[in-house]
């Protein structure tokens, strides 16, 4: 069982976005309890809209319940114009886990110095893995609550306020077939209406971007874990060094067992430095590159459902021709052709906004979190160096 507090919430963000929090809606997570596969998080509101019975309250939610709340969102007509942020991922402590119980399998051939060292490095990293679950399921709510259109949710203000357990239920065994028969539905469909042509620049310009900028995204993320897995290794391997040299000065008598203790203490203490850098990495860059694949899928969605709109709009031209031709249901048809130019102009209007929005968001989160993480990667360099003066400087001296 773990639990999360807000005192070392702010060293451990791990997406960043630029959500321009209005003050009437401030949302947070302050609090979370992991119990085996299930975390338990407190939403904590404070607002000062009328809409609201309090001005401020608590609420018990769990990860069913995020998912939930997205669901309804992108099934709402009215909100297919808008980029719906992206679910936050299902909690998943299965590596930090597996990884803790092969160590216990391989204690006895360890020294139990390089034991405790190896065990204190899995429970920071299952803790990193925790607090990163709990940020991405408050980043979720924070995209919502900053939006003009989405924050007067009726199902969002419910999700926050109501003080009793929501009751929603995973999905069974036919829900989770229909969801995969709906997503093939819409593959097949995204073929079909691709050959429709694109009447405005704008959007073909999006939609090219997108795939390519998605396509880069994905390759960025896997050489980004690729770059952490390092790190945490060489963290993993400066241990083994630090409790083979201590072994090695236990035994010793001379003069060499200082010159042991001096190396063995600097490879301990280059291994938090390490730690640390794989860290702030996984946090400041691996999260947010991640995130953004979740988000730019959010925005392609959101063409795809223009697109299915524009495709309509033609089906429903070609109708109401063939009503002229036949002299038939000619009104049924004009009243049709008129609304689906009205769905596309409105999906056209709203959808403009928000890839416009969509990127200038982009530009403030990636900017702010490459920044921080050049800032850290600096410190930590000059840690090492010192770390290496001076044990240099002790070497010298004996």
């Amino acid at each position: 069982m773990s639990s999360f507090d807000d005192n070392n919430k702010e060293r451990l963000r791990s997406v960043s976005v630029d959500l321009n929090n209005d003050a009437s809606l401030l949302i947070d997570i302050p609090d979370a309890l992991c119990e085996r596969d299930k975390v338990k998080f407190t939403v904590h509101t404070k607002t000062t809209l009328s809409s609201f019975q309090k001005p401020e309250f608590s609420v018990p939610r769990q990860h069913e319940d995020f998912i939930w709340l997205h669901d309804t969102l992108v099934e709402t007509e009215d909100y297919a114009g808008l980029i719906i942020p992206p679910a936050p991922p299902k909690p998943d402590f299965e590596s930090p886990r597996e990884k803790m119980h092969k160590l216990g399998e391989g204690e006895a051939t360890m020294t139990k110095e390089e034991y405790t060292k190896m065990k204190q490095e899995l429970e920071a990293e299952y803790l990193a893995v925790f607090k990163k679950t709990v940020q991405v399921h408050e980043v979720f709510l924070q995209r919502l609550s900053s939006h003009p259109i989405l924050s007067k949710d009726r199902n969002f203000q419910i999700f926050l306020e109501y003080d009793q357990d929501l009751s929603v239920r995973r999905k069974n065994a036919k829900e989770m077939f229909g969801g995969f028969f709906k997503n093939m539905v819409k593959s097949a469909d995204e073929v079909l209406i691709a050959g429709v042509k694109e009447v405005d620049d704008f959007f073909e310009q999006e939609k090219t971007f997108l795939l390519d900028y998605f396509s880069k995204i994905k390759d960025a993320t896997a050489k980004a874990e690729k770059m952490t897995r390092s790190h945490k290794n060489i963290a993993d391997d400066y241990i083994r060094l630090s409790a083979t040299l201590n072994s090695l000065s236990a035994e010793e008598s001379t003069a060499n067992k200082k010159t042991l203790d001096h190396i063995s203490d600097l490879f301990e203490k280059l291994r938090k430095v390490e730690g640390r850098v794989a860290s702030d990495e996984e946090l400041k860059l691996t999260e947010l590159l991640r995130y953004y694949m979740r988000d730019i899928q959010a925005a392609k969605d959101l063409l795809y459902r223009r697109a299915r709109a524009l495709a309509d709009y033609e089906n429903s031209n070609k109708a109401l021709d063939k009503a002229r031709l036949k002299g038939k249901d000619v009104s049924q048809a004009e009243e049709h052709q008129q609304r689906c130019l009205q769905k596309f102009d409105n999906l056209s209007e709203s959808g403009k906004k928000e890839l416009t929005n969509f990127k200038a968001r982009r530009v403030v989160a990636f900017r702010k979190n490459l920044v921080e993480m050049a800032e850290l990667e600096v410190k930590h360099a000059k840690n090492n160096m010192t770390l290496l003066q001076g044990c240099i400087e002790l070497l010298s001296s004996n």
